[in-house]
């Protein structure tokens, strides 16, 4: 009886001892670092990893192993693993994992890849040979697949899945995350996406190991891993724009002139599709508080300083209703993302909400604050006047015209001048040059064409962070001009003509007639007469083409 007891208990120790030496999946996938069994929410479709792992198929290697040189023809391969992260709890989480083969090897169409020989990359070589995969794999059909002599297994035993085409799958992708793992097959590249429901909030870590078909057992080929994020806070971003604003990096703007606002909300999975989205803003100038139901909105600021704009974005979501239960929900830790700023701890960031409509919504919030500064710049440009310069004969290859120019706001340190075809899109060369303005915004800039001909001119003044710019049509030296200025010119050419045969008839009648004695009466009339015919002489003989009082002194030109 005691002999039984013992064989007994050496049985007991040896099948301990056996189990103790058993290959779990999170062995394999934590890269051989065993953790401390920690209890997790379960993920819909996902196993545990404390399953057992095949070994005899899907063999362990370790990051030292000398196999790893010899898994791949040809060289190495690397894994490109990235996602759409940070994810708001209760969206979807996806994972898009490449494989980026050694030079001159691709994938076909049927899963197989494609050796080029000989191959350098100035000349690549065109021969080439297919490595099949489809050899190796078992010819059966559904009845005999399930056979246990079958390698086509995942290494915790459960067959493949016998979709069309999961022959030319010939990779096995192992993902690991959060206690459990995924399987599945896939080609050259693999996208899967999770739900973040039972996810606890944070950062965590998804790796995922590649194995290749082999003729005895799998080959693992390549190993990554990346960080995502799950957060009670919907991540969003703002950009932030102006007219004439130069750079829209340094979150310098213009007084008076009104900035954009653009709210981007990070939701690749569409989550919040149903929601009811309103957007608070408060711009930290003392106008108050906004609440828009569109994600951009516009604000001008009318001083100069440093501000710090605040927007809380709050989501309400539609959700199934859960059943009453009377213990209290405990509460959701806050979690920091990239992208998302403080929150506002006055307002909670999630409540269940039983509406009388019978649906149920819960409350989620995203917050942003930024600092701004409001500086004076550029807002106005204006052409006041285009003349052309006078040139002789060995210069007329190169018509010159000036452009005086005027602006509003801040005085400009920079000019450039862009010339394009009179449709205005095709460039024809652009010249940039510092100017110095001291006292008021008015400089003449001259440039040369090369040649006749009508032209699209833009100006563009600017200083440190804003530029303004001017445009206008113009033709030089006889080029051809529209049928709306040849018209003006005309009327107003016939207008002179008529004007001055008015004026000469004027004059001719009152010096004949002119009295050798007046009276007080009608020297008056005659002063009046002498001072109509000067006006009506300057306005269609003036003396100067100047009208401008600003062009009294002439600019210095650029």
């Amino acid at each position: 009886m005691c002999g039984a007891h013992r064989h007994l208990a050496l049985l007991l120790l040896a099948e301990a001892v056996l189990c103790a030496a058993t290959m779990r999946f999170q062995d394999v996938l934590s890269n051989g670092r065993t953790s401390p069994v920690i209890h997790h929410n379960k993920i819909q479709g996902w196993s545990s990893d404390e399953n057992k792992w095949n070994e005899k198929l899907y063999p362990f290697w370790e990051d030292n192993d000398p196999r790893w040189k010899d898994c791949w023809k040809g060289g190495k391969v690397t894994t490109k693993l990235v996602t759409d992260s940070p994810a708001l709890v209760g969206s979807n989480v996806t994972f898009v994992v490449t494989l980026q083969f050694p030079k001159c090897q691709k994938e076909d169409h049927d899963g197989n890849i494609i050796y080029q020989r000989n191959c350098t990359p100035d000349s690549p070589a065109q021969d080439q040979y297919v490595y099949n995969w489809t050899e190796w794999i078992d010819n059966c059909s559904w009845e005999n697949c399930t056979s246990n002599h079958s390698h086509n297994i995942f290494p915790d035993g459960r067959l493949f899945p016998h979709y069309p085409g999961w022959r030319t799958r010939n990779f096995v992708y192992l993902f690991h995350t959060f206690g459990q793992y995924y399987e599945t097959l896939g080609r050259s590249s693999a996208i899967f996406s999770v739900n973040t429901a039972n996810i606890t909030l944070g950062k965590h870590r998804m790796a995922v190991s590649i194995y290749r078909r082999g003729h005895s057992t799998y080959v693992p080929i390549a190993k990554a891993s990346t960080t995502y994020a799950v957060t009670d806070k919907i991540p969003l971003f703002v950009s932030m724009s102006q007219k004439h604003d130069r750079n829209i990096s340094d979150s310098i703007f213009i007084k008076d002139s009104p900035i954009t606002f653009d709210v981007k909300i990070h939701d690749p999975s569409y989550y919040l599709n149903n929601s009811a989205i309103s957007y608070k803003w408060n711009f930290g100038d003392g106008s108050g508080l906004f609440v828009e139901s569109g994600a951009t909105t516009s604000h001008s600021f009318a001083l100069e300083g440093n501000f710090t704009l605040n927007l809380t974005v709050q989501a309400i979501i539609p959700v199934p209703c859960k059943p009453v239960t009377p213990t209290p929900s405990l509460p959701t830790p806050a979690v920091m993302t990239e992208g998302s700023s403080n929150s506002d701890p006055s307002v909670p960031n999630e409540t269940t909400e039983d509406n009388p409509d019978g649906g149920c919504h819960i409350y989620r919030y995203g917050y942003d604050i930024a600092g701004i500064t409001i500086v004076e710049g550029i807002l106005e440009v204006n052409i006041i006047q285009m003349t052309s310069i006078q040139m002789t004969e060995s210069q007329a290859e190169n018509p010159l015209v000036d452009f005086v120019v005027t602006c509003q706001g801040s005085l400009p340190t920079d000019v450039c001048t862009a010339i394009s075809d009179p449709t205005c899109q095709v460039s024809q060369g652009m010249v940039c040059d510092p100017v110095i303005v001291t006292e008021e915004c008015l400089l003449t800039i001259r440039r040369a064409f090369d040649e006749p001909g009508t032209y699209c001119i833009n100006i563009t003044l600017g200083d440190d962070t804003s530029q303004a710019l001017a445009s206008a049509l113009i033709s030089v030296n006889g080029g051809s001009s529209s049928g709306t200025t040849k018209g003006v010119f005309i009327f107003l050419g016939l207008l002179a003509v008529l004007g001055a045969i008015g004026a000469f008839v004027l004059y001719k009648r009152y010096k004949q007639y002119k009295p050798i004695e007046r009276s007080a009466g009608q020297a008056e009339n005659q002063e009046g007469l002498n001072a109509y015919i000067s006006s009506f002489k300057a306005f269609f003989f003036p003396k100067s083409t100047e009208r401008n009082p600003l062009l009294k002194s002439k600019p210095g030109i650029v």
